[in-house]
C-alpha cells in the first residue's frame, strides 16, 4: 500500500514531466488563479495517476502524445513550477476484486467507516508463509526447523504435557485392567509418552493388511525409507473397517477411556485457545480427539522423526513442531478476528449474569460492570465488521445510509440509557458523566489515537507522510464543532448569575474578602428565564447547524471535491494492460470521452470476492449486536452507580477514561495497523472523523432525545471540559500544519493527553455527584 505523500512519488512526478502533457496549477493557488475543484485540478489528478502507476508497475511503454490544442495553456503558463506540489496528493491501493477494491475506497471517504480487515477471503496464494501456517491442519512434515527445545514447547509441558501424559498412563492401565480393551491400553501407552513431548514426532494412520499372510509378512519387514525396522510398540493385526464398531474392546474403549481423555483434550483445547499463542496446542488436541482416540488401535502409528528419515506411506494425522506461534494474533475464524470470537462467550457471560443475578447474589456491581464495558468490545468489532461488509457489497447510498444510523451506535446506547437512568432516578451525576464522557471521546480521539499511530508507525517508519488537505478538511470541521458544542456554554458564563453554596468572611470586616465554595452559573434564575428564553434556544440552533454542516462537510468531500483524496485502487494481478486503461482516463478527462470510475478495479486477471459475511448475513450480525449492544449498556449503567457514589477517584475521570475510550478500541487497533503499513492518512481520519461525529451528530441526537424524554442533559460543560477541548483541537491542528510527522510529534500529543487525564484525575467531582 503506498502512501499518499511519499518523497519517491514526488521526485517521479517531477521527473516525468514533459512538454508532452500540459502542466497545472495548483489547487491552492492565489485568488487569480483557478478554483479547488477545477478542470486543472482534476487534469493534475488523472496525470498524476498515470505518471505514479507507470513508475510503480514498470511496464515498459511509450505515452501517448496529448494533443496541444487540447492542452490548458493558462494553467501551463502562469502555474508551471508548482506542478508537483499540486500533484503529490495521491495514493494507489491495490486490491483482489470489487468488494475489496470498495471497501478500500469507502476508507477514504468522510464520515464512512474505516476497517483495516479484508471483508472478502484473501487468495491462498497471495497469503505470506507465516500466515499458511497458522491455518494448516499440524498434517504437514517438513525439514529440518531447528531443535525443538523451545521456551514455548517447555511451557507446553509445564501447562499440559505432564498431567495429560499422566492421564493416559491411568487410562491404559484401566484398559489393561479390564483385559478386553488390551490394544487401547497399548495405544494410550504410546500417546502418553507422545502427549508428554510431542514435537518433532508424527502419527500416521497406516493400512493394514487383510490377509494373515500379508500380516506376518509386513510385520518383519523394515523400512528402507524410514532407515530402520518398524517399532516394536506397533504390531499390526488384522482387521476389516466393517467391524470395528462391533468390538467388544471398541465398546469398552467408548464407555471408560474415551469420555474421560475427551474431557481433558477439551479443556486443553478450550485454555489454548484462550490464550491465542498456544493455538498449536489446541489443535493437537482437538485433532486428536476427533481423529486419533477414533481409529482401531492397529491403525495408529507413532514415530519420531529424525532429520533424514522420511515417514511411511500412510496419512499424517498429528505433526506438531511448535506450542507457540506468536503471530496467531492475526489468525481470523470466518474473517473475525481471534480476539472478538474468543470475547464473544463473554458478552453471553454478561447478559446471563446480569439478567438472571439481578439481586448481586453471586457477583457484585463492580464485577458485572467490568463484565458489561468488557463485552462492548468485542461488539464494537462485530458492528464494525458489520457495516464495512455492508458498504462494500453496496452502492454508496446504502452505504452512507448504514454508516451514519449505525456509526455512532455503539456510544449514544451508553449515553442515552445512562440519562434514561438518571431522569428515572433524579441524580445529575448521569448527565455529568455523560459529558464527561463525550469529552474523554473528543480528547482521546483528537490526541491519543493519532499521537499513539504516530509513535508506533514511527518506530518502523523514520517519517510519515500524510495528505494535509484532507485532514485540514477535518480540522476545519472540528473547528467549527467545537465552536458549536461550547458555544451555550460560554454564552452562559457571560450572562448567568454566579451562585455559591457558602460563603466565610476572612478579615471579619463586612466590607473585607469573603471565601466562597461551591460556586457555578446559574440559569435558573427568575424562574429559569435566562435558560429557556436564551440558552436552550441557543442550543437547539446549534443542535440544527452541527449536522447540516456536517451535511455539508461530506457533500464537499464526496461529491464535489472528491479529489482532494485522489484515491486509485488498482488490480494487483493486473500489469501492463492496466497502462491502456488508465491512459484512456486521462484523455477522457482532457477530451471529455466516457471512462471508469478510478475508484473500481481496473480490467485484468483478479479473482473473484468471496466475501465473508454476505449482506444478509451482516445485516442480522449487526442488528444482533446493536441489540446486544443496549443490554450491555443497560447492565452497565444499571451497575455503575455503586462505583459512582463509593469510589475516591473523580468521576470525571471515570468518564474520560473507561467509558469514553473502551468503545473505542476497535478503532484504535484499526488505526495503529494502519500505521504500520506507513498509511497515517487513515489513522489520522480514524481519530478525527470519531471526534466530528461527537460533536456534529451525537451531541445533535442526545439534545433531540431530551426534546421527547426529558432528562437532566443540558449542553452547558464545566470548565475544564472546555478547556482541554479546545486545548487539544489546537494542539493537533499544529502538529498536522505540514503533512508529515514522527514518533517524536506522536509522543507530545500522548503526553499532553496523560496530563490532561492527571488533571482530570485529581479534579473534585461534579456537583451532583
Amino acid at each position: 500500500m503506498a502512501s499518499d505523500a511519499e518523497p519517491g512519488r514526488r521526485r517521479r512526478c517531477c521527473a516525468q514531466d514533459t512538454p508532452d502533457v500540459p502542466k497545472v496549477p495548483d489547487s491552492r493557488g492565489d485568488s487569480d488563479g483557478p478554483r479547488r475543484g477545477s478542470l486543472c485540478d482534476r487534469h493534475c489528478a488523472a496525470i498524476n495517476n498515470v505518471q505514479g502507476d507507470l513508475g510503480e508497475l514498470g511496464c515498459h511503454l511509450h505515452r501517448p502524445r496529448v494533443p496541444p490544442a487540447m492542452s490548458t495553456p493558462s494553467c501551463y503558463q502562469q502555474h508551471s513550477e508548482e506542478v508537483c506540489e499540486s500533484c503529490v496528493v495521491k495514493t494507489t491501493l491495490t486490491a483482489e476484486n470489487a468488494v475489496e477494491a470498495n471497501k478500500l475506497s469507502n476508507n477514504y471517504k468522510f464520515g464512512f467507516k474505516k476497517w483495516k480487515s479484508h471483508v472478502t477471503a484473501r487468495p491462498w496464494e497471495d497469503r505470506s508463509e507465516i500466515v499458511k501456517e497458522l491455518y494448516s491442519d499440524l498434517n504437514v512434515i517438513r525439514g529440518s526447523g531447528g531443535s525443538t527445545l523451545t521456551c514455548g514447547n517447555v511451557l507446553y509441558l509445564l501447562l499440559f504435557g505432564w498431567w495429560l501424559s499422566l492421564l493416559y498412563v491411568l487410562v491404559a492401565a484401566m484398559m489393561f485392567i479390564t483385559v478386553i480393551g488390551t490394544p487401547y491400553g497399548r495405544l494410550c501407552w504410546d500417546l502418553a509418552g507422545y502427549f508428554l513431548w510431542p514435537f518433532g514426532k508424527v502419527i500416521q494412520k497406516v493400512e493394514v493388511p487383510k490377509s494373515h499372510q500379508a500380516c506376518k509378512a509386513g510385520a518383519g519387514e523394515s523400512s528402507a525409507l524410514l532407515g530402520g525396522p518398524t517399532s516394536h510398540c506397533w504390531r499390526p493385526q488384522c482387521w476389516v473397517g466393517t467391524g470395528y464398531w462391533h468390538r467388544a474392546s471398541t465398546v469398552v474403549w467408548l464407555c471408560l477411556g474415551y469420555p474421560v481423555l475427551a474431557l481433558a483434550h477439551g479443556l486443553v483445547c478450550v485454555t489454548a485457545w484462550l490464550l491465542i499463542v498456544l493455538i498449536p496446542v489446541a489443535k493437537l488436541s482437538a485433532r486428536a480427539t476427533s481423529r486419533v482416540l477414533l481409529l482401531p488401535p492397529e491403525r495408529v502409528l507413532i514415530r519420531r522423526l529424525k532429520m533424514t528419515e522420511v515417514p511411511l506411506e500412510g496419512e499424517v494425522i498429528l505433526c506438531c513442531y511448535r506450542a507457540v506461534n506468536p503471530y496467531y494474533y492475526k489468525y481470523a475464524v470466518d474473517g473475525i478476528n481471534v480476539f472478538a470470537v474468543n470475547l464473544l462467550p463473554l458478552v453471553l457471560v454478561t447478559l446471563v449474569l446480569g439478567y438472571a443475578d439481578s439481586p448481586n447474589h453471586l457477583t457484585g456491581s463492580a464485577v458485572k460492570f467490568t463484565l458489561a464495558l468488557l463485552s462492548i468490545m468485542p461488539l464494537s468489532y462485530y458492528i464494525g465488521m458489520a457495516i464495512a461488509s455492508i458498504s462494500a457489497q453496496s452502492n454508496f447510498a446504502v452505504g452512507a445510509v448504514v454508516n451514519a444510523t449505525f456509526g455512532s451506535i455503539t456510544e449514544l446506547t451508553f449515553y442515552i440509557t445512562a440519562l434514561i437512568k438518571g431522569s428515572r432516578e433524579g441524580n445529575r451525576c448521569y448527565a455529568e458523566v455523560v459529558k464527561s464522557a463525550l469529552t474523554g471521546t473528543l480528547v482521546g480521539c483528537v490526541l491519543f489515537v493519532p499521537g499513539l499511530c504516530m509513535v508506533i508507525g514511527g518506530i518502523r517508519h523514520q517519517e510519515q507522510r500524510f495528505n494535509s488537505r484532507s485532514a485540514g478538511v477535518s480540522s476545519a470541521l472540528l473547528f467549527l464543532s467545537v465552536g458549536g458544542v461550547f458555544a451555550p456554554t460560554l454564552f452562559s458564563k457571560v450572562y448567568g448569575k454566579l451562585v455559591c453554596g457558602e460563603c466565610h468572611n476572612v478579615t471579619q470586616n463586612p466590607l473585607g474578602h469573603y471565601l466562597c465554595h461551591n460556586c457555578h452559573f446559574d440559569l435558573m434564575d427568575n424562574n429559569g428565564t435566562l435558560y429557556y428564553s436564551h440558552v436552550q434556544p441557543l442550543v437547539y440552533t446549534v443542535s440544527i447547524l452541527l449536522p447540516a454542516a456536517y451535511l455539508i462537510g461530506l457533500f464537499f468531500t464526496l461529491k464535489t471535491h472528491t479529489h482532494i483524496y485522489d484515491i486509485h485502487v488498482s488490480d494487483c494481478h493486473s500489469e501492463c494492460p492496466q497502462m491502456s486503461w488508465q491512459w484512456g482516463q486521462l484523455l477522457s478527462l482532457l477530451w471529455g470521452v466516457p471512462h471508469v470510475s478510478a475508484l473500481s478495479p481496473v480490467p485484468g486477471h483478479h479473482h473473484s470476492a468471496v466475501v465473508h459475511w454476505s449482506r444478509w448475513r451482516a445485516l442480522v450480525i449487526l442488528l444482533l449486536s446493536t441489540l446486544c449492544m443496549s443490554a450491555c449498556a443497560d447492565l452497565a449503567t444499571e451497575h455503575i452507580s455503586p462505583i459512582l457514589t463509593n469510589s475516591t477517584i473523580s468521576q470525571y475521570f471515570i468518564g474520560v477514561t473507561v467509558l469514553a475510550m473502551v468503545p473505542e478500541l476497535p478503532e484504535i487497533v484499526n488505526g495503529i495497523q494502519f500505521a504500520l503499513q506507513n498509511n497515517l492518512s487513515l489513522s489520522i481520519e480514524i481519530g478525527n472523523c470519531i471526534a466530528v461525529q461527537v460533536c456534529m451528530l451525537q451531541i445533535p441526537i442526545l439534545v433531540l432525545f431530551t426534546i421527547f424524554y426529558p432528562t437532566n442533559f443540558t449542553l452547558v460543560f464545566s470548565d475544564l471540559h472546555v478547556y482541554a477541548s479546545m486545548f487539544s483541537v489546537v494542539l493537533m491542528n499544529y502538529i498536522f500544519m505540514d503533512g508529515k510527522c514522527d514518533y517524536f510529534q506522536g509522543t507530545v500529543l500522548v503526553m499532553v493527553y496523560f496530563i490532561l487525564l492527571a488533571v482530570y484525575f485529581f479534579a473534585p467531582s461534579p456537583s451532583g455527584c
